[in-house]
């Protein structure tokens, strides 16, 4: 990229960049005005120098991606995004902090062009960010040619001081040493303060060396208004192809402003008086807002115009990749639509009766089948892919020199494979999965909100599902975990009851493009469902009858997962009393309240209100289900330490229990 001199229409430039931003926070009299005042020179060479990026077209598939993990700074962000031509005009900068604006408190793909991934809480977007930088990494090594670089870009971030002290950072900056992975760069906004005060206070590691041990290249510049220097610190980490950078810009935040160097700038406005002192130090007119000068309104949209030129020389290239290259350049544009091909669910695995497997042994049958048909299926297990089931072969292992493997070894990372995952789906190009034990989801719970709220394509593999993990304990016997992921709006949660279930929600997970998916699955094993009773393939509908009464029903089980069986078992033992039970497999409660209320009727009938939920952790969110007369069988205390089998009977999940409970229902 260009090294010529910086002068006065760069200097010009940043500050226009710094006031639109102030005069955002100024006016919804809300946000965090120091780190735009403080970073804006580095983002400003970043976007105007080496950032790729075509406005008209945001989601190019080769443009440089560009995270803000200090997602408090949006409004650096959003104006860099009104001035280098994206569709976020003026109005919407005015309109910031403001309900049903472009333009929120923080940063969200899903509302504004050119956001990357929603960012604001610390650490996330450094994690994104890894995990963009793995897809490009996988995707190069699967399909790039000779003369055709269909896939090369850089990651960048702006980090910041918070983003360093979170553990999800540190777990993905490991995995990205490790990895080596060159094209990504991160700019440090270093300016020694946090929300609370000096960051003395609680960060006094020395943050290079620590990054030097996780195998980063390092760099310093000492001066964060200083352009020329920012600009060769960019293209020194260019230059180092073996090793992630983190450039440690030393800024003062708030700079400028009477509050500069303090903790008072962060996070409130800087109020009337103090934004025309600021205005004043830059010689700015106090007295005007929303202020672009002619000449950096033209100069800021010539990266965007040298962008859409480079996208469209892209395209060409394409174009001449597709005619000695046709089934890679097939591949290609099918993954990155978000389609898949055609018959692909052919491939699914069918199970029969006599066979008994954990849904776990399932799930890795139909992830196997898929990934021969899909082969942008990338993922992989947080060091448990032989108790998750998942592909986990040394040999198969995505790493340095190997980037065209499918299998990602996260290692026990699962925070920093949560935020890693969600930048692996935002990049595009990829199908994502993760996998760990159900009670280990706790430490990706932060990663998980995020998926949901962006609606991220991510598929959850959540193993090991309940007390029946047996002799572990409570430490890992999960009990409110699936409970917790189902208050997570736009999360759908699936726990399949037999082998069939499994593989359809596997079918679902993959066809699901606008939200994650969580298959909540067995270490034990379990019967195959008879298929001519019920088809499994009513997982899609959320509930489904499984097994019905002999006439009217006098009571319904509702149950999921390994507890199905104890449904259907004492349907069976009750109807030699004469009492006729319906058994409701339940696998997922999303989907089944996404269906028409006369479907819903029909599984549960209004009138009955003899119900009983049967399912291996806690009772809340059944007494929407059962009705003030019904009864829940669960568990609401943490488990115990035991053969599997042997808990589950202390705990009450027999047959001979539902069985009592329902004849207590009943009362025949």
């Amino acid at each position: 990229m260009s090294n010529n001199n910086f002068n006065s229409l760069d200097e010009l430039s940043v500050n226009t960049i710094r006031f639109l931003s102030v005069d955002m926070v100024q006016q919804a009299n809300s946000g965090h005005p120091g780190l735009p005042l403080g970073a804006a020179p580095m983002a400003y060479v970043l976007w105007t120098r080496f950032l790729r990026f075509n406005p008209a077209e945001p989601k190019w598939s080769n443009r440089d991606r560009f995270v803000l993990s200090a997602g408090h700074g949006s409004a650096l962000l959003y104006s860099l995004l009104h001035l280098t031509g994206y569709d976020l005009p003026l109005e919407e900068l005015k309109k910031f902090r403001q309900l049903g604006s472009k333009t929120p408190g923080h940063p969200e793909s899903t509302l504004t062009p050119g956001i990357e991934v929603t960012t604001g809480p610390l650490g996330q977007g450094f994690g994104n960010g890894v995990g963009m930088a793995m897809a490009e990494a996988h995707l190069a090594t699967t399909f790039n040619q000779d003369g055709f670089p269909l896939v090369d870009h850089y990651t960048y971030g702006i980090v910041s001081d918070g983003d360093l002290m979170e553990g999800v950072a540190s777990e993905a900056a490991s995995l990205a040493g490790h990895l080596k992975l060159g094209k990504l760069i991160y700019l440090y906004d270093d300016n020694l303060i946090s929300l609370d005060g000096p960051t003395n206070l609680a960060f006094t590691e020395n943050v290079q060396q620590r990054f030097e041990a996780y195998g980063w290249h390092t760099l310093t510049v000492e001066d964060g208004n200083d352009l020329a220097t920012i600009e060769k610190a960019i293209l020194d980490a260019q230059a180092v192809t073996d090793k992630p950078s983190l450039i440690s810009v030393k800024t003062i935040i708030g700079y400028g402003s009477p509050q500069q160097g303090t903790n008072k700038v962060h996070g409130s406005a800087l109020g009337v008086e103090n934004l025309k002192k600021t205005k004043e130090f830059f010689g700015w007119d106090p007295e005007k807002t929303f202020v672009i000068p002619e000449e950096v309104k033209v100069h800021m949209l010539k990266p965007g115009q040298s962008g859409k030129e480079l996208s469209e020389n892209w395209k060409a290239k394409f174009d001449e990749f597709k005619v000695g290259h046709a089934d890679l350049a097939k591949q290609f544009e099918l993954s990155f639509s978000g389609n898949l091909p055609e018959g692909w669910a052919n491939s699914l695995p069918v199970f029969q009766m006599t066979e008994s497997l954990a849904t776990r042994q399932a799930s890795g049958k139909a992830l196997t089948a898929i990934r021969k048909v899909i082969p942008w299926i990338f993922g992989g297990s947080a060091d448990l892919a032989s108790s998750n089931e998942t592909p986990g072969g040394f040999e198969e292992s995505f790493q340095p020199k190997h980037y065209d493997q499918r299998n990602i070894w996260f290692g026990v990372r699962e925070h920093g494979m949560g935020s890693i995952l969600n930048g692996l789906a935002s990049h595009g190009g990829v199908e994502t999965y993760g996998a760990t034990f159900l009670t280990f989801s706790d430490y990706m719970r932060g990663s998980i909100r995020l998926a949901a709220l962006t609606k991220a394509p991510v598929t959850y593999i959540f193993t090991h599902d309940s007390i029946a993990l047996g002799e572990d304990g409570p430490t890992h016997q999960p009990i409110e975990h699936v409970t917790s992921l189902r208050a997570v709006p736009n999360l759908t949660v699936i726990r399949p009851a037999d082998a069939n279930e499994t593989v359809h929600a596997w079918k679902i997970a993959i066809q699901r493009k606008k939200g994650p998916v969580a298959l909540i699955l067995t270490r034990q094993k379990l019967p195959t469902l008879d298929p001519a009773v019920a088809s499994a393939k009513n997982v899609e509908k959320g509930a489904y009858i499984l097994s019905d009464s002999k006439g009217a029903p006098d009571i319904i089980f509702i149950a999921t997962g390994s507890e199905v069986q104890l449904a259907l078992g004492a349907q069976e033992e009750l109807r030699k009393d004469g009492i006729e039970a319906r058994v409701v497999s339940m696998p997922t409660m999303e989907l089944f309240e996404q269906q028409d209320q006369a479907y819903k009727d029909s599984v549960l009938p209004p009138h009955i209100h003899q119900r009983i939920s049967i399912e291996a952790g806690v009772t809340q969110p059944w007494y929407k289900y059962v009705t003030a007369e019904g009864l829940t069988i669960g568990i609401d205390t943490f488990g115990e330490s035991g053969p599997g089998e042997e808990v589950l009977t202390h705990f009450g999940f027999t047959v001979s229990n539902v069985v009592a409970k329902a004849r207590q229902l009943v009362k025949k």
